[in-house]
């Protein structure tokens, strides 16, 4: 049986598993390259404007890997240690409760609340992320943030959307947390006592 020729290779259907992998890059390049997507996005029109068959694609240029910043743990840790100094939340939480009664637990949640409550005022500036009423009607437009408003209940269709605002979100506007000495071990939350 004779070889296939290069221009057969290139007028030849591709296999499924081929489809998959056109499919799939076809999916990330519209992501990175928008001449790309909009060239897809019209590719029925040009091929009609045009009175010719359908060229398969150029192979897929291979996806951009998505480069993800990496959150250094000592402002999070500052943030638990200052919890636990104001709050005792550390303690709280880690304590067996089921010696307690609903008393004693609602006693120290207060305890807790209270000085979340100062953490959170002291070193952070909280704002709402809608300034609406909670209950109040809303419409979503078009290219909404989705990062800042989180549609839930029955979501179909696309934007714009009209809702009911259950929650007004939260957005940290300012941060304060006080600078760290380069020798400072932000692992340790609490430090030991030790009385004498």
């Amino acid at each position: 049986m004779n070889e296939p020729t290069p221009a057969a290779e290139k007028d030849a259907k591709p296999s499924f598993m081929r489809r998959i992998s056109i499919a799939f890059g076809a999916f990330f390049r519209s992501f990175s390259d928008a001449e790309f997507a909009r060239r897809v996005d019209h590719i029925d029109e040009i091929a009609a404007v045009a009175e010719v068959p359908r060229a398969e694609p150029a192979p897929p240029e291979p996806p951009k890997p998505v480069v993800l910043r990496e959150a250094s743990p000592d402002a999070a840790l500052q943030l638990l240690s200052l919890l636990q100094r104001d709050a005792r939340l550390i303690d709280f939480a880690m304590e067996d409760l089921s010696a307690y009664s609903d008393q004693d637990i609602g006693a120290a949640a207060r305890v807790v609340h209270e000085g979340c409550r100062k953490v959170l005022k002291e070193h952070f500036t909280i704002v709402p992320v809608r300034s609406e009423s909670e209950g109040s009607r809303v419409t979503l437009a078009e290219g909404f943030d989705a990062a800042s408003v989180q549609l839930t209940g029955n979501v179909v269709g696309s934007a714009p959307f009209n809702g009911s605002l259950t929650h007004r979100g939260w957005r940290a506007s300012e941060v304060r947390l006080p600078k760290l000495a380069p020798s400072h071990d932000a692992s340790v939350l609490a430090p030991a006592e030790v009385e004498l």
